[in-house]
């Protein structure tokens, strides 16, 4: 069963294929989002601190992002034959025509990696500038004198987590004067936690708030919750913001090894049932297609080949670190709790917490994290059960590392990676 979408970016724009439902990206009954009335820093001047203007083809990019992440919201896996794998076909407007025809084969590789699903692509052109693209180009030139444009070229991906935050200080701490770039989307328990990490962040290193970037976007109609793209759309958010520099960005994407691999440590995690948004496969095609677009950004994930322990090990700025890593969130689903009256925050059973917890404990420190269970719930009995099964099956090291994705290089490097993996979440399993 196919899935057909229609999108618009304004209510005058009429294309029509029939059978297939139209969806006016702009349209908050239908989908929501704020990166042009940003509630952080300086508001909806903040995007007019950039030196130039957001290019056509980041805007493109960011617009299709969204649109991917509105198709992934509103079409359920459970529908599905195998109860998981989709087929999409999207309309797109775009203003690059001949570039997305050009890079569609790039884009559709990614998306079907990242998300384990099937999708068609078809780009027309768009005609016309949004109402927010105008007031965005009008506030630019009213305040150009009263707004004072900063430069960066470095960018990073700040989620609230603990790789995130190891990221910044790593960065912050060299002297780099990075953008960061956040992202919220449902409830409320990921904001809480990205407000804490970014005040901190900006009193212990005297960062002016100007420099953070925090965006909210959500389906009006959403039925699915995998969200598998939403990590290209957090992207996207950053790709549009750089193109604003007018120079080479180097954008950060911290995130530990081991889970970047995305290598199923048990059956409930195998393949895109779990996250790839770090995978080396999926961000050398987005790599790939930031080139073909002439977008000057490198993507760069300074913890590939580390684990979580390592890089709290490694960390630049051991005490800020360890006085302060409580204060950010790893959990799957945050949320979950605020069902049962809970505060959001750590479930302390998915495999990111446990992960988390695994590398506190390689660290040598005493984990002061708050967490609402320790596997005593059925599905923590279950996920613990899963875990100490997928430990104890036997591996073989090389296969391994390739069964979420192609590994072509530094084969024995992600071995060491992988190994290395295991035996830290082994260490914390055999500690309960």
């Amino acid at each position: 069963m196919k899935s057909s979408f229609v999108f618009t970016l304004s209510e005058n724009d009429d294309y029509h294929v029939d059978g297939s439902t139209t969806v006016n990206i702009n349209d908050a009954s239908e989908f929501q989002y704020t990166f042009w009335n940003p509630t952080t820093g300086l508001g909806k001047k903040q995007l007019y601190i950039t030196p130039k203007q957001f290019t056509k083809e980041a805007l493109d990019l960011f617009y299709i992002s969204l649109m991917v992440y509105c198709v992934d919201k509103r079409v359920s896996r459970e529908a599905q034959e195998d109860a998981w794998t989709r087929n999409h076909e999207m309309y797109i407007p775009v203003i690059q025509l001949e570039k997305w025809e050009s890079c569609k084969d790039t884009l559709t590789n990614a998306l079907d990696f990242l998300t384990g699903d099937h999708w068609t692509l078809h780009f027309r052109r768009r005609v016309g500038l949004t109402a927010d693209e105008v007031s965005y180009m009008k506030g630019r030139l009213r305040f150009r004198r009263t707004t004072r444009r900063v430069d960066a070229d470095t960018f990073c991906m700040l989620s609230g987590g603990l790789d995130s935050f190891i990221g910044a200080i790593n960065l912050l701490s060299d002297g780099k004067k990075p953008m960061f770039v956040s992202h919220y989307g449902g409830g409320k328990g990921v904001k809480s936690y990205q407000d804490r990490v970014i005040m901190s962040l900006a009193t212990k290193y005297g960062v002016d708030l100007e420099r953070f970037f925090r965006f909210y976007a959500a389906s009006s109609n959403g039925v699915e919750d995998s969200t598998r793209s939403r990590s290209l759309m957090f992207f996207a958010h950053a790709f549009v913001l750089a193109s604003g520099m007018g120079h080479h960005v180097d954008l950060y994407i911290p995130e530990n090894g081991v889970i970047s691999l995305n290598i199923p440590l048990t059956v409930m995690r195998l393949g895109s049932l779990s996250t790839r948004t770090t995978h080396p496969y999926f961000m050398g095609l987005i790599q790939e297609l930031l080139i073909d677009l002439g977008l000057d950004i490198t993507l760069i994930n300074p913890f590939q080949m580390m684990t979580k322990g390592e890089m709290m090990k490694r960390c630049k700025d051991q005490t800020y670190l360890n006085n302060h890593y409580q204060y950010t969130l790893s959990c799957s689903h945050p949320d979950q709790g605020r069902w049962t009256g809970e505060d959001a925050g750590h479930c302390g059973e998915c495999l990111p917490c446990t992960i988390r917890r695994a590398a506190i404990l390689a660290a040598g420190l005493n984990d002061v994290s708050t967490y609402r269970h320790n596997y005593d719930t059925d599905k923590g009995k279950e996920a613990l059960k899963s875990y100490k099964l997928g430990l104890a099956t036997p591996k073989d090291s090389y296969a391994a590392i390739q069964m979420s994705g192609p590994i072509t290089e530094r084969q024995d490097e992600y071995v060491r990676l992988y190994e290395d993996g295991i035996k830290e979440l082994k260490s914390f399993i055999d500690s309960l």
